[in-house]
């Protein structure tokens, strides 16, 4: 393979190697996990940072965002929806996380709730913002796997509801249990942002980074709106 070839295979979208990028991405998340599992801050810090820079997580981050994400034809307030392969190299490049962390304002739409006359607002961030975002999660999740309860399902990788009904099917089927069905009004509208940056425990720059996007307020049918607190939900 000529020096060209190899050039053009790993910038070509087309012709980019997934599984290595994985690959590569897991080892560092695994190196991440371990730390954390060790109680090891500096180390953890350290190892995020370096996934936040590698360009391996910056093209899964793009890749999910633009190809995968079932919102990725849903704009932001910039109206950019899902990027052509020639658009997506140059949004790899622009990723990265200052330490001025700025943040866009998300789009906020109305969506009917089922069944209900009542309505539930959707936050919808840039596609720049989404990229980051995801770029954000592949070095945050394996620090907390780390310390999770094992029984909890919620948002976690390779978790889900059926998860969840094996672990309540298994704690209950030598002996009836009392089964407490709860669900916290307006739960994602009312998180405290100072609380939720507190627990992230950390002063990186990824932490600059979240308290930006939890300021950056929304646009609601073209006007601006704080956001004191809460987290908005998207797509």
């Amino acid at each position: 393979m000529s020096r060209n070839t190899g050039i053009r295979r790993v910038y070509d979208w087309k012709a980019v190697p997934w599984r290595k990028l994985e690959r590569a991405v897991f080892k560092l998340q695994k190196r991440i996990y371990r730390a954390a599992q060790e109680g090891n801050k500096r180390k953890v810090r350290r190892l995020q940072g370096l996934l936040t820079r590698s360009w391996s997580a910056k093209m899964i981050a793009v890749r999910q965002v633009t190809q995968q994400n079932q919102g990725r034809k849903t704009a932001g307030i910039d109206s950019v929806t899902a990027l052509k392969p020639s658009e997506r190299q140059p949004l790899v490049r622009r990723l990265r996380i200052t330490r001025m962390a700025k943040a866009q304002p998300t789009r906020r739409v109305w969506i009917p709730k089922p069944g209900k006359d009542a309505h539930r607002p959707l936050g919808i961030p840039t596609m720049y913002e989404r990229a980051l975002q995801g770029l954000v999660k592949l070095s945050l999740e394996p620090e907390w796997e780390a310390i999770f309860e094992p029984n909890s399902y919620g948002f976690r990788p390779g978790r889900g509801c059926h998860d969840a009904i094996e672990a309540i099917f298994n704690s209950i089927r030598y002996k009836p249990k009392w089964v407490l069905d709860a669900d916290i009004a307006k739960c994602f509208d009312k998180i405290g942002h100072s609380a939720l940056l507190n627990k992230l425990n950390n002063t990186s720059p990824i932490r600059r980074q979240i308290r930006a996007w939890l300021k950056a307020g929304v646009m609601d049918h073209g006007t601006w709106q704080t956001t004191d607190a809460g987290t908005p939900q998207g797509v």
